[in-house]
């Protein structure tokens, strides 16, 4: 194919995927399951956790710092580790202090939010325990999880998206899609 074939054959597709609402990095996810966004009735494993093990309730302590985990799809047992995007925060606060909207999402006080900065992409990987916040050192930007990861402080643009869980004979899955857009403003 000559150079000019190609490049009319390159932007053809190109025109296909945006005409069909399609960015370059999801073409890429769609091939590959670990890369794929978590989907309702995945199991939700600990980061790091070579056995994969199912979180439960019992594993998350209220209070305590964060806990990094990844959807796994329970069919196959793909962790979903292929994109950071993908990176959830499970937290477990008192169930009385969420607001309503975050009760929806929570269960048993659990709530799970993308680790991905919606400033400019860093990991959230900071708990500020006496204000029971998120925080992005990066930038300082500080999200609560009580109150659907709403920006309190800081240069983030928008609330971290969250997730939301149900339980499962006794394990929190992924109850649904991500709230908003994973990932952080562009210019």
């Amino acid at each position: 194919m000559d150079r000019f074939g190609r490049r009319t054959l390159l932007k053809a597709g190109l025109g296909v995927g945006v005409g069909l609402g399609l960015k370059p990095e999801l073409a890429l996810c769609q091939d590959n399951p670990a890369s794929s966004r978590p989907g309702e009735g995945d199991l939700l494993v600990k980061a790091g956790d070579a056995m994969k093990n199912p979180l439960g309730p019992g594993d998350i302590r209220e209070g305590a710092r964060p806990i990094l985990a990844w959807a796994m799809d329970p069919a196959d047992g793909t962790v979903r580790s292929g994109s950071r995007l993908n990176q959830v925060l499970l937290v477990r606060l008192d169930q009385e202090e969420l607001s309503p909207e975050t009760r929806l999402r929570a269960v048993e006080g659990i709530v799970a939010y993308t680790a991905i900065c919606t400033h400019t992409g860093c990991e959230v990987d900071d708990w500020l325990p006496p204000e029971q916040l998120l925080h992005c050192p990066c930038h300082g930007s500080r999200f609560d999880p009580r109150d659907s990861g709403k920006v309190v402080d800081g240069e983030a643009p928008r609330a971290l998206p969250a997730l939301p869980l149900k339980l499962d004979n006794g394990r929190l899955v992924v109850g649904g899609s991500f709230t908003a857009r994973v990932g952080f403003q562009t210019a």
